[in-house]
């Protein structure tokens, strides 16, 4: 199991790059060929379907890593056993709301199947919006192994020296 979890965040990470190379490539080209009077509409299209998934993608190996902005100068100063119940509730929170998201964010990935880009109408706006759900069954996969972590003594609760 958790090879195939540090698998998965092998991928996040080459396809995140990818994408965000892509997508900067997409917006010069696309500012080149308006310069030169011959504007390539669908550039600014597949750059915000590239950066909608990438977000969500980088979400995840941000919380993977740890590294998304916390405060927990109140916490720190807690014993360990109200630290790991605080996390605990953190993660059901966390847990709940990422359920919620998946739900919505399918139907609304599915009501937005017959909406079209702008620039290219052959391709349903529902890629954009899929990137949503799928984002956070990625988030929630992380929570779930971190909540696990947790349960097992994997995983150090305060950084407080």
């Amino acid at each position: 199991m958790r090879t195939l979890y540090d698998m998965i965040g092998k991928v996040e990470a080459v396809v995140a790059g990818i994408l965000l190379i892509l997508m900067v490539l997409l917006i010069f080209a696309g500012g080149l060929a308006r310069l030169a009077a011959h504007p390539l509409n669908w550039t600014m299209d597949f750059a915000t379907c590239f950066f909608a998934w990438a977000c969500f993608i980088c979400a995840d190996i941000a919380w993977r890593r740890d590294s998304l902005m916390s405060i927990d100068l109140l916490t720190d100063r807690l014993p360990a056993h109200a630290q790991r119940a605080l996390t605990y509730l953190n993660y059901m929170i966390l847990l709940a709301f990422l359920a919620f998201v998946i739900i919505y964010g399918t139907q609304l990935a599915w009501t937005s199947r017959a909406r079209s880009f702008q620039g290219i109408p052959w391709i349903s706006y529902s890629w954009v919006t899929a990137s949503l759900p799928s984002g956070a069954l990625l988030l929630m996969l992380t929570t779930v192994v971190k909540t696990l972590d947790l349960r097992h003594g994997r995983r150090v609760i305060s950084s407080a020296g």
